[in-house]
């Protein structure tokens, strides 16, 4: 037989699965669901939360390499500036 379930009855049961804890066989069999058909539901719902971390992970990567860079770049002002205050100490005393 083959069934056409809603969005929301399918987020739901998907719902029961990832934040509730239930097993899959466990919640196929309280909703009259296959286990294939919820099992292909969850995996659906997995990859986009992946994608979502993924994209938050990306953005947090570039901002890490922005970040380094402009530490760096504040390094090297920061040596320069001891070596010119050694430089001009050196010089007036």
């Amino acid at each position: 037989m083959n069934r056409r379930y809603s969005e929301e009855f399918k987020r739901e049961a998907v719902r029961q699965v990832l934040e509730r804890g239930y097993s899959v066989s466990e919640e196929s069999d309280r909703l009259g669901v296959s286990t294939k058909s919820l099992y292909a539901w969850v995996a659906v719902e997995r990859l986009k939360r992946n994608g979502d971390e993924g994209d938050a992970l990306q953005a947090m990567r570039r901002e890490n390499a922005r970040l380094r860079t402009e530490l760096r770049r504040a390094e090297e002002e920061r040596d320069i500036l001891k070596k010119a205050a050694a430089y001009f100490a050196k010089a007036s005393g």
